[in-house]
């Protein structure tokens, strides 16, 4: 088991992405990220190396993010402006101006419809889009299969397309 200092060094930003990805907000995102980290301390006689450290992280991540959602009944979700903030370039340099701001706004529209697909859907796609996780690591992440994980990212995928026009990009 590394030192508890390393896997904090290794595994903090992972998990305030994680967050940031649930919460939409790079505070909450922060604070949800100690909070992780307190409960792992407290816990990290319960992790028995069945899967990643970083897996289990999350899992702390994310039973973090859902007390926090019972003590503030807070389940305001609209928030995309991270993404946009993260580096997404959208625009090319030889597209005309109308034609860059037709793609941003229709990145913003398929952002806002990830964010109204009910749970998990939206917090699964965003886990396989933004993160990269494999399915095994979301199903372990909601303690189900890889198979359920698969097919729930395949359902959103699906919701997504019903809403979203993406004729226009």
């Amino acid at each position: 088991m590394e030192d508890l200092s390393e896997i904090y060094k290794s595994y903090a930003n992972e998990v305030k992405l994680f967050l940031l990805c649930l919460t939409s907000s790079e505070d909450l995102a922060e604070e949800l990220t100690q909070e992780t980290f307190y409960q792992a301390v407290k816990s990290i006689h319960r992790y028995n190396g069945e899967c990643k450290i970083s897996v289990w992280l999350c899992q702390i991540a994310k039973h973090s993010y859902f007390d926090y959602l019972k003590k503030a009944k807070h389940r305001n979700h609209t928030s995309i402006d991270y993404l946009i903030k993260t580096g997404v370039d959208i625009r090319s340099k030889e597209d005309l101006p109308d034609i860059a701001m037709i793609k941003e706004s229709t990145l913003r529209e398929i952002h806002q419809e990830i964010r109204q697909l009910q749970q998990p859907y939206s917090e699964i796609f965003l886990l396989r889009i933004t993160m990269n996780l494999s399915f095994k690591e979301i199903g372990d992440i909601y303690e189900k299969s890889e198979n359920w994980a698969r097919v729930t990212y395949y359902r959103a995928k699906c919701k997504l397309v019903e809403k979203v026009d993406l004729d226009e990009l």
